[in-house]
């Protein structure tokens, strides 16, 4: 094998796991999960946030809850090296909700990293919430703000419209009520949202996280596994052009 066709082989497995690596990193966005509830129950869901930083690490993600249809109890599960907070206040407008006419509610969700702690590279994690009762309607876009230690601010509040006009906008999470959710891409989640508060909300928690990780998990060992094979590839060629060649 000549020196020309190793160069090009060995340029060829780099663009292939370049390929594939990008897509992986760029697919990361803070998302609800699951993405589905029925509409009167209080739904337990998880924000799942990554870092896609390679310098900085997250601190603070806030979650802007909606006014139109606004839900009027909002709980959080406490998380270690996590301050979380309901932020509470008025209505732009007066709701009706069952039955009765509310001028405030809950607002936003704030969870702040205590000093020294925070989400690093190549980590997520899961914010659990309890929101109810769920209003009868289409979907919830949930619009999320991501901040890193650096001072990086990530807007994740692209509407499904929006995402589906310019995929290149950061989706919004979304909770799906009675709009079928996608299938894939941006905006898909997992299950349906269970109905809350209960004893087993803290075990459904743990194990849509078990769930999520174990993805993950998979994920990586799976591209692991192809880095692996083209570094083989690579160290095969390397032998076989090192052969000597025959008188």
């Amino acid at each position: 094998m000549s020196r020309k066709t190793l160069r090009a082989l060995v340029g060829a497995t780099a663009g292939l796991a370049l390929a594939i690596g990008v897509p992986l990193a760029a697919s990361a966005h803070v998302t609800v999960n699951p993405n589905t509830a029925t509409p009167g129950t209080y739904a337990t869901v998880n924000f799942r946030v990554p870092t896609e930083s390679a310098t900085a690490s997250t601190v603070k993600v806030e979650v802007t809850l909606p006014t139109d249809t606004p839900f009027t109890a909002v709980l959080v599960q406490p998380v270690p090296g996590w301050t979380a907070t309901v932020e509470k206040g008025a209505l732009p407008a007066p709701v009706e909700v069952d039955g009765n006419t509310i001028s405030d509610g809950p607002l936003k969700i704030v969870w702040q990293a205590d000093p020294g702690v925070g989400i690093g590279q190549d980590q997520f994690q899961m914010f659990s919430a309890v929101l109810g009762p769920v209003p009868d309607t289409g979907h919830v876009v949930l619009p999320a703000v991501q901040t890193y230690s650096d001072g990086e601010v990530v807007n994740w509040a692209a509407t499904p419209d929006e995402v589906a006009a310019d995929d290149t906008l950061e989706p919004a999470p979304v909770l799906y009520i009675t709009d079928t959710p996608p299938a894939s891409g941006h905006g898909a989640g997992h299950g349906t949202a269970t109905a809350a508060p209960s004893t087993d909300d803290h075990g459904a928690a743990e194990a849509s996280m078990t769930t999520d990780g174990s993805a993950g998990v998979a994920l990586g060992l799976s591209f692991a596994a192809l880095v692996i094979g083209i570094g083989g590839a690579v160290l095969g060629a390397l032998a076989f052009a090192r052969r000597p060649k025959k008188a």
